[in-house]
């Protein structure tokens, strides 16, 4: 008798630490840019369940020269996105968004269409394929440095889709970019600089605060004081604030470094789920 509740007591327990959310890859195809792109997705362990759902869901942007992927290898914490995604009961995606797309629609180049990839093509296949809050009562979008000013300039773009934005360590200010690797990388989605000025300062979030204001989204921003971006950042909370846009500005110890939006990544979760809970109560 003890030895069978001995054997139960094991198999509860290793049921337990072996339930996690579950991670799938995504391949889709964009209509936009004529190719297949990949993308990561985390639903909640209790997502199974008939019952459960639907879900909120956070789209996480990668940075410059990354990948869908970074999001679910390289923060320090072993399975972080699958944690959170349990935790604050979130699908989490995770897309692609290429080398150094910044995440426009080029005018110069059909290969990047990153707008109308997220904000059409991705998001109805994700409605599509997944129990989600299909409109923007439950949808929200965040990302670290080119992934921080995508998610700004595309919210801010599109409110009618998002209900929260936020931004870890974000590169918003695109047209004071001058190191030449960054620089050439814009100039390959944007066109030259000399002669498309006033395109960089319209596609820089810090110069389309009014946007902003206008889009009466939820925002977070945060920047580590270490962070060479960090005079931007605070660049652009002063505008918000002049401005009168109401929003949450953090700035905590830290770099440009995955140690940094590892921590960060829970501030957004928490406050995404604040601006739920207030915006189920209007």
């Amino acid at each position: 008798m003890k030895y069978i509740r001995f054997t139960l007591l094991l198999f509860f327990t290793f049921t337990i630490l072996t339930a996690q959310a579950k991670v799938d890859t995504l391949t889709i195809q964009s209509p936009s840019m004529q190719k297949m792109l990949k993308a990561g997705v985390v639903t909640p362990t209790d997502y199974q369940k008939k019952k459960n759902g639907p879900y909120p869901v956070l789209y996480l942007l990668h940075g410059y020269s990354g990948n869908f992927s970074n999001w679910l290898k390289s923060p320090r914490q072993n399975n972080l996105l699958q944690q959170m995604a349990d935790k604050y009961d979130f699908i989490i995606v995770t897309p692609e968004g290429g080398y150094s797309s910044w995440y426009y629609d080029s005018p110069v180049d059909k290969s990047i269409q990153y707008e109308t990839y997220l904000t059409q093509e991705l998001l109805q296949e994700v409605d599509r394929k997944y129990k989600t809050i299909n409109n923007k009562s439950g949808r929200f979008i965040s990302g670290l440095s080119m992934g921080g000013h995508g998610a700004l300039y595309i919210s801010a773009r599109n409110p009618e889709l998002y209900l929260a934005a936020g931004s870890m360590s974000g590169a918003v200010n695109v047209a004071g970019i001058e190191q030449e690797k960054f620089l050439q990388s814009i100039e390959a989605v944007l066109g030259p600089k000399p002669q498309n000025q006033e395109l960089f300062r319209q596609s820089s979030i810090v110069y389309l605060t009014p946007l902003l204001k206008k889009s009466g989204l939820r925002l977070i921003i945060d920047c580590g004081v270490k962070d060479f971006l960090i005079e931007d950042n605070r660049e652009l909370h002063r505008r918000l604030v002049y401005e009168n846009v109401p929003h949450e500005y953090i700035e905590r110890p830290g770099a440009h470094t995955w140690e940094y939006w590892g921590n960060s990544l829970e501030y957004h979760l928490l406050f995404f789920q604040k601006a739920r809970a207030e915006a189920l109560t209007q």
